[in-house]
């Protein structure tokens, strides 16, 4: 005979699913250093094989894999996609936090929400949860360490320091401001445009088939903002005001969850101006809707953000994420208006906030 005990666990298991799972083995509010990261994806193509494949698109300067996850319905179609990176500072531990919490919810949500599942046929996401590998993994090192910034390729012949601030690196106006040519500056854009090969891993792989990112959206921290394109005091997006009404009703879905609120511009006008960063470069390739988180905090913490505020921290950034991609989404393939898409981000947040079992 078959316990009677023992068949209810299998029978309840069934029915929360792989989620439950999830909890027993992965804690999603806490930070995990990278070996615990790439186990996690490893796990996550696994449990969800229909719809999660790891790609490999580049190295790290000490040769390690730079790797995304790819989330998408198979429908044998070309597809529009949604790029997401965190960790390109090495010591934002909450932006790789996010980014797994972000793919948690949206693979909790498909099978469920029929918006959801509507997204995942017409586009794929790209989700990178940690960009600057060597850099994140040296941030582990010890206390000494844990606040580095940049990746770990040595400087010049005429200079002992190491790393290059990637988010300076990117070929857009690079080197004009915001920058230091001083290898031992956290904010060294590099000896060239694209000399580093984190940088160069995103400008080939989303440059080569540009045309079909609807969204480029990089997590950083801190100061709780959503930064538009450009870096550049002189530059101004074609589509500024189309990005600055999508990002402040983003910033409007954010503070709905725990009442923070995010100020929404470029980076001159509500932070500094910086030249180089992938936002930029990304909205120069022609992807329309490019933006920087910054999620907490505004400076208590900083970048050492403590782990009973990753949840928090997740559900608000996930709830504005969702609305930038659900507005190109409803434009691109429904001619939605900006009222629609921030009814059906009011419901998917709603749905996703069901669906949360942890």
């Amino acid at each position: 005979m078959v316990d009677s005990a023992a068949l209810s666990l299998v029978l309840l298991l069934s029915a929360v699913g792989a989620a439950t799972v999830e909890k027993v083995n992965y804690d999603y509010y806490k930070y995990h250093p990278m070996p615990e990261i790439s186990n996690w994806m490893t796990q996550t193509a696994q449990d969800h094989p229909d719809v999660v494949t790891i790609v490999d698109y580049g190295h790290t300067y000490e040769n390690r894999k730079i790797s995304l996850l790819k989330i998408g319905l198979s429908t044998g179609e070309k597809k529009k996609v949604i790029w997401m990176d965190c960790g390109i500072h090495a010591r934002e531990w909450i932006a790789p936090a996010f980014c797994q919490y972000f793919v948690r919810q949206i693979l909790q949500t498909y099978k469920t929400d029929p918006k959801m599942e509507e997204m995942m046929k017409n586009m794929d996401f790209y989700v990178t949860p940690v960009l600057n590998v060597d850099g994140y993994i040296f941030s582990w090192k010890d206390n000494t360490t844990r606040l580095w910034r940049k990746n770990r390729s040595p400087g010049t012949s005429s200079c002992d320091c190491y790393g290059t601030d990637l988010n300076r690196n990117f070929d857009a106006n690079w080197g004009t401001i915001g920058v230091s040519y001083d290898c031992c500056s956290e904010i060294y854009c590099g000896s060239k445009p694209v000399s580093e090969p984190e940088a160069q891993a995103v400008t080939d792989f989303v440059g080569s088939r540009k045309d079909d990112f609807l969204c480029f959206l990089t997590i950083h921290s801190y100061g709780q903002l959503l930064l538009v394109p450009y870096g550049h005091p002189n530059f101004t997006a074609d589509n500024y005001d189309e990005l600055m009404e999508v990002g402040l009703a983003a910033a409007d879905a954010i503070r709905g969850v725990h009442g923070k609120n995010y100020k929404v511009g470029t980076s001159p006008a509500i932070l500094y101006p910086n030249s180089g960063s992938s936002r930029d470069w990304a909205r120069q390739q022609g992807i329309p809707f490019a933006y920087t988180f910054e999620l907490r905090d505004n400076g208590t913490f900083g970048f050492q953000l403590p782990e009973d505020q990753i949840q928090p921290t997740c559900e608000e950034a996930f709830t504005g994420a969702l609305h930038i991609i659900t507005y190109a989404h409803e434009k691109t393939f429904n001619g939605a208006t900006a009222a629609t898409a921030a009814l059906w981000t009011m419901l998917l947040a709603a749905s996703v906030t069901g669906a949360n079992l942890m």
